[in-house]
């Protein structure tokens, strides 16, 4: 924590993750490996290092490329899906004749929604394996793990998730939301809508302390008021507490940062103490369609939720998509926010790639400035400074079937601005942005 009350989130999480790789045991991972990896920033002396180039090897027929999710774990609700769409990319990319004639080989890897497991795996997929790149990760904390991992061996990470911003590191690209695509906008719908007295609910982690930290800035500076913030582990299933304290606090909107199948004990347990979307507005920035099929539609049915893409978002790129995940995958799948930025990343990158004329990272990292592509979401465009890409803001409202209504939404694309330096109260978190 800083001096001014404002959490540097690259200092308190490598600490805390640190502190959590010598004292974890078991949960997939001993205490060689823990220690292992703690060294991911340097590399091994008996382990042949890509420092010098990054990219990985690309000789011969095949590009091998890295997915690393959690397909297991308190965190394999959300994440095996967007593994799924990564997949149909690669296969779509690859029956369309490749990356630079080449066939895309993927190397699926599980990070087991551990943090310290999932710096194991992109260790393995960089140095061992020697993909080009690597798709994954879902939670901050994820991929505050593996940041040090990349840019240590020179790696390239494609994250798909909206996160809290505050951070831009030269080895990812970050596909989904940064804070003014989502969080900041979503409280400006709802502090539109005389919705000024918020309880914030979180998973413990960086995502939600943070997105806390900024939420918190931005009412005081609006005229919203927080009523009460409570944190509750990641795969927490006991809610009744909470809801109690929901109840005396008599808030005007829950606004909802938790993660994984903590949302379905929470939402379930909410909905048998007598709330409902009529008596007790709730917004989400962690739960899509995805999400929605593993709680209920009738639990979730007129919640808020703000994301940049819907499986209802118009438009005959989208229509094609979700016809081809469908396809694939079974005409009872959904697609989301996250599922889709998964998919356009590996987009994305084969078109860095064939611009840069070569899959080693610093090439691939010059070429991709300003590349646009025509996604599901609408047109995207990768910003060179920052390696986020503009989106458009799209606030929802959950239908009975499960799926979601756009009910708001930007005029268009946002600028990402992940270190809210064009918001007047934002100053506390510019200062964190390295030069």
């Amino acid at each position: 924590m800083a001096d001014n009350g404002y959490i540097d989130t690259d200092s308190y999480w490598s600490k805390r993750l640190s502190r959590r790789r010598v004292l974890r045991v078991g949960g997939g991972l001993g205490v060689a490996a823990a220690l292992g990896a703690m060294a991911i920033g340097c590399g091994d002396d008996d382990e042949p290092s890509t420092a010098s180039t990054g990219g990985g090897a690309s000789g011969g027929d095949t590009i091998k490329v890295g997915i690393l999710h959690s397909l297991s774990g308190t965190m394999s609700i959300s994440e095996v899906s967007v593994k799924d769409a990564e997949i149909l990319a690669i296969d779509e990319i690859n029956a369309a004749g490749g990356v630079m004639g080449k066939k895309l080989e993927p190397v699926v890897e599980d990070g087991a929604s551990d943090w310290p497991t999932f710096a194991e795996k992109a260790k393995k997929l960089i140095q061992s394996d020697k993909v080009a790149t690597v798709f994954g990760c879902w939670t901050s904390a994820s991929r505050k793990a593996v940041l040090p991992v990349f840019e240590g061996l020179k790696g390239l990470l494609w994250y798909p998730v909206q996160y809290e911003g505050l951070e831009s590191s030269p080895n990812i690209f970050y596909t989904g939301a940064t804070t003014n695509q989502q969080i900041v906008p979503s409280v400006e719908y709802l502090l539109a809508e005389n919705k000024k007295k918020m309880f914030l609910l979180a998973s413990d982690y960086v995502f939600p302390r943070t997105a806390n930290q900024i939420i918190k800035a931005q009412l005081a500076a609006s005229g919203g008021t927080t009523v009460a913030e409570e944190y509750t582990p990641l795969g927490h299933t006991d809610y009744s507490t909470v809801i109690s304290k929901i109840r005396s606090a008599s808030p005007d909107v829950i606004y909802n940062t938790l993660n994984g199948d903590s949302n379905v004990a929470f939402f379930k347990q909410f909905k048998d103490a007598g709330f409902t979307a009529a008596n007790m507005t709730t917004m989400s920035v962690s739960i899509a369609e995805e999400e929605v099929r593993g709680i209920g539609n009738d639990v979730m049915v007129n919640h808020l939720v703000a994301w940049n893409y819907y499986q209802t978002t118009k438009g005959a790129v989208n229509e094609k998509f979700v016809a081809a995940y469908k396809a694939k995958f079974g005409n009872n799948r959904v697609t989301a926010d996250p599922i889709e930025a998964g998919y356009i990343g590996v987009y994305l990158w084969k078109a860095a790639v064939e611009k840069a004329g070569s899959t080693e990272v610093d090439k691939v990292r010059a070429a991709a400035k300003g590349i646009s592509f025509d996604a599901p979401e609408g047109k995207v465009t990768i910003n060179g400074e920052n390696q986020h890409i503009s989106k458009t803001v799209r606030i929802g409202k959950i239908r009975a079937d499960g799926l979601i209504d756009e009910i708001w939404a930007t005029p268009g694309p946002v600028e990402p601005d992940p270190y809210l330096t064009t918001y007047s109260w934002g100053g506390e978190f510019a200062k964190q942005k390295k030069s």
